[in-house]
């Protein structure tokens, strides 16, 4: 939906015409739900966190100023409903050791990822980034899934650009990391690491 539709709908919704809130909940119930699934790994939890996310977007309409994208607006009530949700299931905070990675690694497990078939890298991505904690994994998701901009990115979840860059950098390194704890080596030997 381009954003001047989505201002057509919201206008729309304030002025009383409660089914146009329907066609925004259509247009973005697969964006919101595939961020929540992302950072919570449970489907139920995911759907409530998804009507959740609706039912604050509806109320709270009037305060959308445009001076983003709607979309982008929603990410952050998703972003922030996902995080309220997590807070309140003490063992889903897991954190993992941050391992440190140079640049050569990177680019060998880059070019091992673009060796591998589509299907079964994406297979092995979604493995490996469901074992992140949340927060970097909606990170990553956002950034390199969802295509936002690092301003974007900054509206959704608060952070400030230099705060967001560390965390975007420390997401990609502990993603590596997990990409060559879980792929054998004989497979990356395979596909061409030296």
């Amino acid at each position: 939906m381009t954003t001047t539709n989505d201002q057509l709908y919201i206008d729309k919704v304030i002025k009383g015409d409660v089914n146009a809130f329907t066609h925004l909940v259509d247009a973005y119930k697969n964006m919101v739900f595939s961020l929540a699934f992302k950072m919570t790994k449970n489907r139920e939890e995911a759907e409530e966190i998804t009507q959740d996310t609706f039912i604050k977007a509806y109320k709270n309409l009037s305060k959308f100023k445009g001076d983003s994208k709607f979309s982008t607006w929603l990410y952050r009530i998703t972003y922030h409903s996902c995080l309220d949700a997590i807070k309140k299931n003490k063992n889903h905070n897991k954190t993992f050791e941050i391992n440190e990675v140079t640049f050569n690694q990177i680019k060998a497990v880059d070019h091992i990822l673009e060796c591998i078939e589509r299907k079964e890298r994406a297979k092995i991505m979604d493995e490996c980034l469901l074992k992140l904690p949340k927060e970097e994994r909606a990170i990553i998701w956002m950034f390199y899934y969802d295509e936002l901009s690092l301003k974007e990115i900054m509206k959704v979840t608060a952070f400030s650009e230099t705060n967001l860059k560390v965390k975007l950098h420390r997401a990609r390194k502990k993603l590596v990391g997990i990409v060559e704890e879980n792929f054998e080596p004989e497979s990356i030997n395979h596909y061409g690491r030296r």
